[in-house]
């Protein structure tokens, strides 16, 4: 009877917290796309090519939680290590680098068009082919527009610094991304 009157409270007290006044989304919109990312990891500032997806649920009319996620992919140039002359100065690596970041995003439609702001933190990674890898702690800020196509489609153009300390040295990075997004 002990653990029947436990089960009973704790299913009361879950109800009664699931039913408070927590933001549940009930709008929002999932995006895919191509990605551009352009990074001084290696040896110079250098660019790679990939993909970027993300999921956004809106707990307000203006404000809406994201996840992101992209993945750029290309040949990086590292510093060589050799002993021996005549030493290359740099070796190309294929690489490639991921980005898992969530936040907020501030959005407001206007007329067929929906500019927005966000603010994301995650974990940047990168893996090389003969390099190492690495994971860090990663910050993005950006924003961008959705030009509405049809009622439920849309086309984004964004923009993002992305902020990550990889192999011990701080980048400063900057991702384009251009793709559809589906409303919800």
């Amino acid at each position: 009877m002990r653990k029947f009157v436990i089960l009973v409270v704790a299913g009361v007290l879950t109800a009664g917290v699931s039913s408070a006044q927590v933001p549940v989304p009930t709008s929002g919109n999932v995006f895919f796309g191509y990605s551009y990312y352009n990074t001084p990891l290696g040896v110079n500032r250098q660019s790679l090519n990939g993909w970027q997806g993300s999921v956004e649920g809106k707990v307000l009319p203006f404000i809406g939680i994201v996840g992101d996620f992209s993945a750029n992919y290309g040949n990086l140039n590292f510093p060589a290590v050799c002993g021996l002359p005549p030493c290359p100065v740099s070796l190309s690596i294929n690489s490639h680098v991921d980005n898992l970041l969530f936040g907020p995003r501030v959005s407001v439609p206007i007329s067929g068009i929906r500019p927005f702001a966000e603010a994301l933190f995650g974990f940047g990674h990168v893996s090389t082919h003969g390099a190492g890898n690495d994971t860090s702690f990663a910050t993005g800020i950006g924003g961008g527009i959705d030009f509405r196509l049809i009622r439920i489609l849309a086309w984004r153009v964004q923009g993002d610094y992305i902020h990550t300390h990889l192999f011990d040295t701080p980048q400063n990075d900057v991702r384009l991304a251009t793709g559809i997004v589906v409303r919800f």
